[in-house]
């Protein structure tokens, strides 16, 4: 797992994505997640793993479900550093995926078995469950089999948070500012209250 796909990418000097470190070691026992709506040349969902120093990363189209009967393509994209967890704003025109970022949830996750990401990346499926603002329960990284290292598919487990009626258009709101994609994209602060 490493940076350098991410630093190449990027020109700090003029983009405020931060240009992070890989970590030798976990930032805790409860590894992150988070999951980025990004208004770039198209709408979609980045899904972040904090796994091996680093958040893997991938782009998910039509973003998370909690409805188990939809598989969602995620296409793996370059490893994010730890901080990206935390980037909400806009990425200049010109910059590597310009437009609007928001963080739409957030949370931490676990194995499953627990303590085994890297491993079972390696083997093409990734069990896991989310505690999320948003998104909870099971789920699984499933990669297609003949179709490239790169395409995946998200899955919803079959648990007590599974929705059949999930959309995510649901939820337009931040879920570490509460602001809408229109509200980062022109500047303006909010506070978000505690529930």
């Amino acid at each position: 797992m490493s940076l350098k796909e991410y630093r190449k990418k990027r020109t700090f000097s003029e983009t405020p994505e931060p240009s992070g470190r890989t970590r030798t070691r976990p930032r805790s026992k409860h590894p992150i997640f988070v999951v980025q709506k990004h208004e770039a040349r198209r709408l979609h969902y980045d899904f972040r793993l904090e796994i091996g120093g680093v958040l893997a990363s991938w782009a998910i189209p039509k973003g998370p479900s909690l409805n188990t009967a939809e598989r969602r393509l995620a296409m793996q994209t370059e490893d994010h550093p730890i901080e990206y967890a935390s980037f909400e704003g806009v990425i200049p025109e010109g910059q590597y995926g310009a437009g609007t970022v928001m963080i739409w949830d957030m949370g931490t996750f676990e194995t499953e078995p627990d303590g085994e990401a890297e491993e079972q990346l390696e083997r093409g499926e990734l069990k896991f469950r989310l505690e999320g603002e948003k998104l909870h329960g099971g789920f699984a990284l499933i990669r297609s089999v003949g179709a490239g290292e790169k395409r995946w598919f998200l899955i919803k487990r079959k648990d007590e948070y599974a929705d059949r009626s999930w959309k995510s258009d649901r939820y337009p709101r931040s879920a570490l500012t509460d602001r809408t994609m229109e509200e980062i994209a022109s500047g303006k602060r909010r506070v978000k209250l505690l529930r």
